[in-house]
């Protein structure tokens, strides 16, 4: 074999494995910006409180949202709170670009185990077809005269 055939192969073979690695490095960059990292804090109105708050109600990491725990501070029995809670949660999941139907883990906290059923019937549905998992328990006491709170995983 000639030294030039040799060297073309050389060339070809070398060209195909940088060709392989451009590609590869090109869809790892496509993906970094499909999928932006870092925290962002989604404040009311848009603007940062002039104080440090205690806590965010809604922050997000990449397409991952995480919505603080709502209460539903008013007279009423848990229906009316758990109906209540979720339409909160639907209205700061829609704010900032997300649905229920995009919620992947909901935490229920109950002030009174007795209240599972009732609050289970206005919560049936409400996640579209495909419901997130979710887990429940009973607590000591949820904050001020709130029966339910709810905290939600979600995605934007």
């Amino acid at each position: 074999m000639s030294k030039n055939r040799t060297n073309r192969r050389s060339f070809i073979g070398k060209g195909a494995a940088a060709a392989a690695a451009t590609s590869i490095a090109a869809a790892g960059v496509a993906e970094a910006q499909q999928s932006p990292a870092g925290k962002k804090v989604w404040w009311k109105d848009g603007k940062a409180p002039e104080k440090t708050p205690l806590f965010s109600g809604a922050v997000s990491y990449g397409n991952l949202l995480f919505l603080s725990g709502i209460g539903a501070h008013f007279e009423g029995d848990i229906k009316a709170h758990t109906k209540h809670v979720l339409d909160e949660i639907q209205k700061q999941l829609e704010a900032v670009g997300s649905s229920m139907n995009k919620v992947l883990k909901a935490q229920v906290y109950l002030a009174d185990l007795k209240d599972y059923a009732a609050m289970n019937e206005e919560f049936q549905g409400r996640f579209g077809p495909e419901p997130p998992v979710r887990t429940t328990v009973s607590v000591a006491g949820v904050p001020g005269k709130s029966l339910v709170e709810i905290d939600v995983i979600a995605y934007i």
